[in-house]
């Protein structure tokens, strides 16, 4: 479903990606993880046709973005949706107001549908009955199950996550990750999925790509990564720092 072929970006000197490629099939969950700063965020914004690559090319059922005008963008990122890091709601409007904002603004449902497919994405994931609350009543976890049904209430086939777990405790992560798992399920979507957060990783992942200094450096199942002998690979999934320079005092 979606196809990236030597994908390679720089600003100023510095390449962030150096020539990555990998194809994700339609249902499949894939997980991207990485250092900071090593092109994860600047990945997704290629796969939507936000930034435009210096070589190479991003596919959508074939299609090759960068060949794309901005109307024919705008169908294209009509196939997704996406939750973003700091859930990105609107403080001013209520969760039904944020959940259906991109409906109400295109005008092709009626009130009633649009009311209708709010309550039906809360459902999803599991706040009904919380359209009247503003986003400073939530915690945390609940501000992010908004931002997952702002993300499907318009149904699209790709569902991406940038940082789905960052900020919460461990047990709010977990609902997350169980809550990722189960809209794929019921809605049937291709997910991708980036984090820092290797127990995430482990739980929602089909499969694990890790960029390294702007190129895909390992790619496979959870398992696989889990138990790989490659240093850079068990160094990042563990969590070591690198090893200091100087004997310590």
């Amino acid at each position: 479903m979606i196809e990236v072929r030597d994908l390679r970006k720089s600003f100023g000197p510095k390449p962030v990606l150096a020539g990555v490629s990998f194809a994700v099939e339609t249902g499949e969950s894939v997980v991207v993880i990485g250092r900071s700063g090593g092109g994860k965020s600047i990945l997704l914004k290629h796969l939507i046709g936000l930034l435009q690559p210096d070589a190479g090319e991003v596919r959508v059922d074939g299609q090759n973005l960068e060949r794309m005008n901005e109307r024919q963008l705008l169908e294209v990122r009509r196939k997704f949706g996406m939750l973003f890091q700091s859930a990105a709601l609107f403080d001013s409007l209520t969760v039904a107001d944020n959940v259906g904002f991109v409906l109400r603004r295109e005008g092709t449902l009626s009130p009633a549908e649009i009311d209708r497919r709010i309550e039906e994405a809360l459902a999803v994931v599991e706040l009904p009955g919380t359209q009247t609350m503003k986003p400073a009543e939530l915690s945390g976890g609940m501000r992010k199950r908004v931002g997952l049904a702002r993300a499907i209430v318009y149904r699209p086939r790709i569902i991406l996550y940038d940082e789905p777990t960052t900020g919460l405790d461990p047990i709010v992560a977990d609902s997350i990750d169980q809550l990722i798992l189960r809209v794929c399920r019921h809605l049937q979507v291709t997910s991708v999925v980036v984090t820092h957060d290797m127990r995430s990783a482990r739980r929602v992942g089909q499969r694990i790509l890790m960029l390294h200094q702007g190129r895909l450096h390992a790619s496979g199942t959870p398992d696989e990564i889990f138990a790989s002998s490659d240093p850079v690979v068990r160094q990042f999934v563990l969590g070591i720092a690198d090893p200091p320079k100087e004997p310590l005092l």
